[in-house]
Formats: C-alpha cells, sequence, structure tokens
C-alpha cells in the first residue's frame, strides 16, 4: 500500500478537489480511498508513507494508439529523396524502418516507450506494432517490457499483404499465439494493404477470441482511392461488409478522408475511433472532424511521443475552427480512452492508477478553472510520480523498476546500428 500524505486530489472527471491522506491499495483495479487520521489507522508494516504536501494527483493517462517500434527515428536522417506525398513516407520511411527492426530494437523500443509513456504520467498504452522480419515472439518481447517498467497494455501486430502472403499469415499466427495468453486485440495496417481474404481471417480470428480490430482508417485520401479502384467500395463500407464494425472492441485510427455516410456508418457502429493531431499535422494528411463521433473519439500519440498531455492541447489548438472542439470536448476526448476499456472489461485501467504532478500553481487551482490550468499550463516536467495498479512505477523521477541509463544507452547504440540498416 501507499499512503500519499496531504495529497490534492483532483477527480478527474468532476475535476473537484480534496486534500487529504489518499491510502491506495495495490494490485489491477484496486481502490483509493481517504482516511480522516492516519496516525491512529492501523497501516500495513510495508505501506510506503510519502510527504505530498502541495502536490495534485490525478486519474493517469491511457495513450489508445502508440507505434513503440518508431521509438528509435527521432533524430534519424532523412531519405535521400524527401517523400512527395503520404504513400511515399510510408514507402520511404516506415516500412524501411519495420524490415529493418531486429528482436533486440524491439525490444528495446518498447523498453524505451514504457519509460517515456511513464514520465509522462502514461499508465495504460494501446500500441499497434510493426517487424515484418523479426516478428515471431514480438508482442511477447514488448509485453515483458512493458510490464517490467510497470505499465499496463493493449497491444496488436499490424497484419498486411504488402510483404507478402508468407509474412502475412506469420501475422495472423503471431496475433494468435498471443491472444491465447494475453488480453489484446487484431491488429491490421490499413484496407489498402489488405485483401479481402486478410479481412476475414481477421474477422474470424477476433471472433474466435473476443476481441476487435485495430486498424488505420483513411489516413490519407489515398486509402479511399484505392479501395474504390480495387474493390469499388469506400474504406468504411469494406471493413463493415467484413463486420470488423460489429465488435465493441474495433479501434479505427484516423479516419481523417471519411465522408458523410461512413460517419454515420461509424456512429452507429460498435467501433472507436482514435484522433491523433500532431501526426496527421506532421503528415500533412489533414484535420480531424468529430461530427456524430464525439462520444466514441479517444486521443493517441500515433509513435511521435509518449505525452498524452500535449497531444489533448494540440486537439484543442489544432481544432479550433476546424472542429466540433472546446477544452471541455478535448479532455473529454483524452478521457473516453477510460470508458472503452471499462466498457470491454479490460484489466489494468483501475483508480489506483495515478499521476502525480509536482506543480507550484501561479494562480489558485479550483474545480471550475481546472481545465484552465490543463490546457495553458500543465505540461509533462510537472509530472513527479506516476502509481500503476497501486506501485510506483516512477517516484520523484526516478523509474523504480528499470535502469533507465542503461536502457537508454543501448537504445542509442542500437538506433545507430537501425539508421545503418535501413540505408
Amino acid at each position: 500500500m501507499i499512503l500519499l500524505e496531504n495529497i490534492q486530489y483532483i477527480d478527474f472527471q468532476t475535476f473537484k478537489l480534496r486534500e487529504g491522506n489518499l491510502l491506495i491499495e495495490e494490485g489491477a483495479n484496486k481502490s483509493i480511498r481517504f482516511i480522516n487520521n492516519a496516525e491512529n489507522f492501523r497501516l500495513p508494516k510495508d505501506c510506503q508513507r510519502i510527504p505530498s504536501k502541495g502536490k495534485f494527483a490525478i486519474k493517469s493517462f491511457v495513450n489508445a494508439h502508440h507505434h513503440a517500434y518508431s521509438a528509435l527515428v527521432t533524430g534519424m536522417p532523412q531519405p535521400k529523396i524527401s517523400p512527395q506525398n503520404f504513400l511515399e513516407i510510408l514507402q520511404k520511411v516506415w516500412w524501411k524502418l519495420d524490415k529493418a527492426l531486429t528482436k533486440e530494437m524491439v525490444e528495446i523500443s518498447a523498453a524505451t516507450t514504457a519509460i517515456n509513456s511513464a514520465r509522462n504520467g502514461v499508465s495504460f498504452v494501446i500500441d499497434h506494432h510493426a517487424s515484418p522480419y523479426s516478428l515471431s515472439g514480438s508482442l511477447n518481447t514488448m509485453a515483458k517490457q512493458f510490464e517490467q517498467v510497470g505499465l499496463n497494455h493493449l497491444l496488436c501486430y499490424e497484419i498486411s499483404d504488402r510483404d507478402g502472403e508468407k509474412i502475412r499469415d506469420e501475422g495472423l499466427a503471431e496475433t494468435e499465439d498471443y491472444l491465447q495468453q494475453h488480453q489484446g486485440l487484431v491488429g491490421l495496417h490499413a484496407a489498402f494493404t489488405l485483401s479481402d481474404d486478410s479481412l476475414a481471417k481477421a474477422q474470424k480470428l477476433a471472433e474466435k477470441y473476443r476481441s476487435g480490430i485495430h486498424i488505420h482508417v483513411a489516413e490519407d485520401a489515398y486509402d479511399q482511392h484505392y479501395n474504390l479502384e480495387k474493390h469499388g467500395k469506400r474504406v468504411i463500407n469494406r471493413l463493415a461488409d467484413f463486420g470488423l464494425l460489429d465488435f465493441d472492441k474495433t479501434i479505427l485510427v484516423h479516419c481523417i478522408h471519411i465522408d458523410e455516410n461512413e460517419r454515420k456508418r461509424i456512429a452507429d457502429s460498435k467501433a472507436w475511433v482514435v484522433q491523433n493531431p500532431e501526426s496527421n499535422l506532421n503528415n500533412q494528411v489533414g484535420y480531424f472532424n468529430s461530427d456524430l463521433l464525439q462520444t466514441k473519439s479517444m486521443l493517441g500519440t500515433d509513435g511521435m511521443h509518449s505525452n498524452m498531455i500535449r497531444s489533448a492541447q494540440w486537439a484543442f489548438f489544432a481544432g479550433l475552427g476546424r472542429d466540433n472542439i472546446d477544452s471541455p470536448l478535448a479532455y473529454n476526448r483524452l478521457r473516453m480512452a477510460h470508458n472503452y476499456l471499462a466498457s470491454n472489461n479490460f484489466s489494468g485501467d483501475g483508480e489506483n492508477n495515478l499521476t502525480i504532478f509536482d506543480y507550484n500553481t501561479p494562480t489558485p487551482l479550483i474545480a471550475s478553472n481546472f481545465l484552465g490550468h490543463f490546457f495553458y499550463a500543465f505540461e509533462n516536467r510537472q509530472i513527479d510520480s506516476l502509481i500503476v495498479n497501486g506501485k510506483f512505477v516512477m517516484k520523484e523521477n526516478i523509474m523504480v523498476n528499470i535502469d533507465e541509463d542503461s536502457i537508454m544507452k543501448e537504445s542509442r547504440e542500437l538506433a545507430k546500428t537501425l539508421w545503418k540498416r535501413m540505408g
């Protein structure tokens, strides 16, 4: 157990503040409660009593769409010939990267992503992985790293036809092996790299393991053009025809270039949507429109970083004038992932997951102005500690379960090797 003494606790839904001694139970999905008199309360001998005067605690964050496999690209040399469109970005950067990954790189990428997520107050990561030439066992490798750091996760492998039928089948096999032992999803790249046979196989796999699909949808207009030309259907209609929108756990990522009929079809389905504002801006693919999708839209980072505060702030500011958005709606979008996880009975997003801020407020912080602080003053550098499943993952800016310096040193060396392999 952990006792945060004199902490200021912010209810993540009502923004009401309460100061006192907060007792946090250990274990997945356990509870928290205030105790009035800590001196007279019988605490376990191993209970950690943490003086927390002046600090704030709030439910930690969920990243609804990450790509840990991209962890080694920061500062990477640019392609000799600059990509001219989204498809060329995939061909010249991301599809060269995923083919160059080794098992060691997959492992270190997951470890550094978990560390960076923890430093950003993220306790739960929904990740979408790809490493076609280091595929077998990759999801278990990643899971072990996330768990070593102390984070909860929902993983999948990005099944695709782009590297041939053999690797497609290996992706299906990797997914099935993983789902036999773990909570997870059936990952798909995007409809324009998937045959009808692949979509049918993915549907059967998701149905067999009572899972759902995690797929990129209409990130760029090319996805729609390809599907219309090759299959005579728009992306959402094609996915729906295979029953992929019928799963409560299905995640549709991006949904930038969808029309009104597709938007309504998603709204009427069981599927959820993830916006990735900075990635969309970086790739110049367009702006997210939440019409009809407010109550099922979540936020991710698409592998650009692990900072969900920043993602929420960008969703708000980039959406002004382009999306039906204000600060409450942007914050709700950040927190919608809790609803997704709870409604689908995924384990690991309990109330005993807390982010602790050492935030010396320049103005009073109260329930009525919390969003003003969140969108205009909150920064990841204020995050002091992270508690996951009732245990410290980061305590006063120090990672508890892993040697961060050693991991980052190894990451730097493997990054140089990766860049050379990519040519």
